[in-house]
């Protein structure tokens, strides 16, 4: 049979489980998990029926796993891709990436979790170039919280299921309208976490004035479920509405979720934000945060003759991928 690669639209249980198991190992060598959260999600719920995945198998042996989605049509695909530890520096990355290319035309953004040097290593080797940088930053809950008023007239409330929805999603997308993935969140997004384990519409915040939902802050606890370490609260999204910016709104937002978190008893504290953000890596930065891991996104287009040429390129491997 042979080292192959399976392209399908919808895994079945036992693949599913297969592909779990090669994650659990990466992420366990690698100490950071090769697949996001928008890709686990469709691994394991399915999501858009245009996203594909690609099983790297070595004989009958599922060695490796790839998502391709297509994501956002002006940008184009996005992509992710791991590979088992103990089948790693044998090519299967290389095959892996190679086949993604095909899938979207040679035209690809790929994701590569943790900034390591072999991801990078790979990327290059089929003409990929680093185009943007996502920080994970964090923060202590222990340490002083700067006190931060509402603006005048607006006022906090939890997140209602079943309710707040609609009003939710629109706020979404109008404050993250050039963000090519969370602005574009549909209800089937927002109702796959609300069934989540991790889901606490206690820790939702929707701030209202005149009874119009004018912003957010969606925090998360993560490890909270016997996950093996310590619960680490996260800011998992903060949104304000484009006629509320500049009125101290958002950072009074972020810090009511952090006082939240920190009554849950959490130590710390995490968030992600783009590095080409100035203005919120200015406000986390204020509020106590530091870098503390990045995540790197590669892009590739055709040339003008096709899909890139691969052939004369080295080959690489990527931790986790």
């Amino acid at each position: 049979m042979g080292t192959h690669v399976k392209i399908r639209e919808r895994l079945d249980d036992r693949e599913i489980g297969e592909v779990l198991r090669v994650v659990d190992a990466a992420t366990e060598a690698d100490g950071v998990r090769p697949l996001n959260e928008h890709v686990m999600l469709h691994l394991r719920h399915g999501g858009d029926e245009r996203a594909r995945s690609l099983l790297q198998y070595d004989d009958a042996t599922l060695v490796g796993y790839a998502h391709v989605d297509p994501t956002d049509p002006v940008e184009g695909p996005s992509g992710e891709l791991v590979v088992h530890p103990a089948h790693r520096r044998r090519g299967h990355g290389e095959r892996l990436l190679r086949s993604a290319l095909e899938m979207a035309c040679g035209r690809l953004r790929l994701w590569a979790h943790g900034d390591h040097d072999g991801a990078g290593a790979l990327a290059a080797s089929l003409g990929f170039e680093r185009v943007r940088s996502l920080w994970q930053m964090r923060r202590s809950l222990f340490a002083e919280l700067p006190s931060a008023e509402l603006p005048s007239g607006v006022r906090l409330r939890p997140f209602v299921p079943g309710q707040d929805e609609e009003a939710w999603l629109k706020v979404n997308s109008a404050a993250f309208a050039h963000h090519p993935e969370q602005g574009a969140w549909t209800m089937d997004d927002l109702l796959r976490r609300e069934a989540e384990p991790w889901f606490d519409p206690a820790g939702f915040f929707l701030a209202d004035r005149d009874s119009r939902l004018v912003g957010f802050h969606w925090t998360k606890v993560h490890g909270a479920e016997g996950h093996g370490h310590e619960p680490l609260g996260e800011v998992y999204v903060v949104g304000v509405d484009p006629s509320q910016q500049g009125t101290g709104l958002g950072r009074a937002l972020t810090l009511a979720g952090l006082r939240h978190l920190r009554a849950r008893g959490l130590a710390q504290v995490m968030l992600y934000v783009d590095e080409a953000n100035a203005a919120a890596v200015r406000l986390y930065t204020g509020l106590g945060f530091s870098r503390w891991d990045v995540d790197v996104m590669y892009s590739i287009t055709p040339r003008s003759g096709g899909a890139p040429s691969t052939t004369q390129r080295r080959p690489g491997q990527t931790p986790g991928s």
